[in-house]
């Protein structure tokens, strides 16, 4: 089958977006599907186009043997509410004209990622005049959660912008997204819901799993074995609320705690200021592919902290290997949130925006070895049950072929 597919995010991005359209991308050829990619330079979480790359010119890769097509991007240095838009928006210039040329090519589907939703119209152009069918996969509702993270305050055109977005979703054949909350999301914006499908993140639980022994990672830094680890990797950006983990190290300084921050994302810096007179927290450069298995393992506790208004717009990616990885995790979240259910019985819920709470949970863990044990082995047999790789994986492929033989 001939997939064609168009998102800003791709390998060699290590995480978020990017890595599970890679790894989608290599299951798809793997299965011996002709696919080609439409996307633009890494950039993510640096927020700068990775050395190697150009933000100003068009690139043609074979990517063991799928063509991926790069196309120009504009990456502001600071990013804000305008500039992010104004960022997507590139994207979806750039990549229009590709898409265009591809429609001679003739896919059978048109799959489409957002963000960036503002390449997701020239996809359904592309989709309709080549006679394929038309997919929407939401990663991120990027229009809502800017919204409601006021980084588009006061916009005048909300409205205008807003009814677009409903128009747009509802002429897809397939909208899909990656939990049941944003499921209902896409119902409440008017598209019915026999075209609506849960397509979930997933990870490789063999690739992916509980280390016994001396961890590596932690030998390299030096942290006592007496020490417990609480670490946070993913991306440091506005939706996380990642200064409370700051908040919580100062109040934990004292206690046998190392906290360990992974990431380099649009705050990063302004976190490192923070952090400055703390002796409790290392930060750490995104590590490579290879070695993620063992950064995973170097928690005793995750630590994965949330504002309320993104709860249920977007679904940390970083959870499946968390989970699979067999450690529990302190999450801010509200127990009725997609999240909250998620986290339950894996590991600790504290509200969003509760700096004591949250302390006094990581403290709490810390201090119950046998508690960490059961939660972690909870997680563990819900990601080799719920989130294996080939099983969710398989089950899309299956649902590619259905829709491509609908009439």
């Amino acid at each position: 089958m001939r997939i064609l597919i168009v998102g800003i995010n791709f390998a060699p991005e290590l995480v978020g977006i990017g890595k599970y359209t890679a790894e989608m991308v290599d299951w798809l050829a793997g299965q011996g599907h002709d696919v080609r990619v439409v996307t633009a330079p890494p950039y993510y979480p640096k927020w700068q186009v990775w050395d190697g790359y150009s933000g100003r010119h068009y690139k043609l890769e074979n990517n063991n043997g799928v063509r991926v097509y790069r196309c120009p991007l504009w990456v502001p240095e600071m990013v804000s509410g305008l500039k992010r838009i104004l960022h997507l928006l590139s994207f979806g210039v750039s990549s229009a004209p590709v898409l265009l040329s591809l429609i001679s090519w003739r896919p059978k589907i048109v799959f489409a990622v957002a963000p960036a939703i503002f390449s997701s119209p020239m996809a359904l152009v592309a989709a309709r005049v080549s006679g394929a069918k038309a997919w929407l996969h939401m990663q991120d509702f990027e229009i809502d959660a800017a919204f409601d993270l006021g980084l588009l305050e006061n916009n005048p055109f909300k409205k205008i912008i807003v009814g677009l977005e409903r128009l747009l979703l509802q002429k897809f054949d397939r909208v899909s997204t990656i939990s049941e909350r944003m499921l209902s999301k896409l119902h409440q914006k008017g598209v019915s819901k026999d075209k609506t499908l849960l397509f979930p993140n997933w990870v490789d639980t063999e690739v992916i799993y509980p280390l016994k022994g001396a961890n590596p990672i932690r030998t390299e830094l030096g942290i006592p074995e007496d020490k417990v680890v609480a670490l946070y990797s993913g991306n440091m950006g506005q939706k996380q609320g990642i200064e409370i983990l700051i908040d919580a190290a100062k109040q934990l300084k004292n206690k046998s705690i190392q906290f360990v921050l992974c990431d380099e994302g649009a705050v990063v810096n302004q976190v490192r200021d923070l952090a400055v007179d703390l002796p409790n927290v290392i930060f750490l450069p995104l590590q490579p592919s290879e070695k993620l298995n063992e950064l995973l393992n170097l928690a005793d506790i995750h630590l994965l902290p949330q504002r309320a208004e993104a709860a249920d717009l977007v679904m940390p990616s970083k959870l499946t290997g968390i989970f699979s990885s067999g450690r529990p995790v302190v999450a801010m979240a509200k127990q009725d949130t997609e999240i909250g259910k998620l986290v339950a019985g894996k590991g600790v819920l504290v509200p969003p925006g509760d700096a004591a709470g949250f302390a006094n949970a990581i403290a709490r863990l810390a201090e119950n070895p046998d508690e960490c044990e059961r939660l972690g082995v909870a997680a563990r047999q819900f990601a080799v049950r719920e989130l294996e790789r080939t099983k969710i994986l398989t089950k899309f492929v299956q649902d590619l072929n259905t829709l491509v033989k609908s009439s």
